[in-house]
């Protein structure tokens, strides 16, 4: 069994992993329509699979976050809206890879490529020990950010997030006497 030696505990890989998927993928994509909600899922899903098993396991991997992505594309040939909102979850399981840090061990990160066997790898997140602490605390500001740029301060913009999975910004006033350049065409 894994015994999780983080000063912060088992939360350490949530706000960490769920802020920085969400930021990226905004500002990648600029999506309100995307589903973050599945997104976050995707981002926990390597952690909380591979925490069973002892440690950094195929969830870890590349191809497996791949698989799901290649699973996701054929189970929903035909059905385009599906396919738009399961895609956050392997773009998630993907972020996951990048943000733990996965791609540092090849042997791992590349599994079954380099090998069926797994070495006996503790998760990336169990391993940083105190740097935990510090990730946590920008993953808390990002979701701050979140809170307050998609103003989930309001209960009914919370409750659309929570049943669709969507962002969307809240509409910025301008200050005093902001004029928006205006192109030629």
């Amino acid at each position: 069994m894994l015994e999780l030696r983080t000063p912060a505990g088992p939360l350490t890989v949530l706000l960490w992993f769920c802020g920085t998927a969400i930021v990226s993928v905004w500002f990648v994509f600029r999506a309100p329509a995307f589903d973050y909600r599945l997104l976050c899922v995707g981002a926990l899903l390597p952690d909380a699979i591979d925490v069973w098993f002892g440690g950094a396991r195929a969830f870890h991997s590349i191809t497996v976050s791949i698989a799901v992505l290649l699973g996701v594309v054929l189970a929903s040939a035909g059905r385009k809206r599906w396919r738009k909102r399961a895609l956050a979850i392997p773009i998630g399981m993907m972020l996951h890879l990048v943000y733990d840090g996965a791609f540092t061990k090849a042997r791992l990160f590349w599994w079954p490529l380099g090998g069926v066997h797994f070495q006996d790898d503790p998760l990336p997140v169990v391993s940083r020990g105190i740097l935990d602490l510090p990730l946590e605390l920008l993953g808390a500001a990002m979701l701050v950010w979140v809170w307050r740029t998609f103003g989930l301060r309001s209960p009914a913009r919370r409750m659309e997030f929570l049943r669709t999975g969507r962002l969307d910004p809240v509409a910025t006033i301008a200050p005093q006497g902001f004029r928006p350049v205006r192109r030629r065409r």
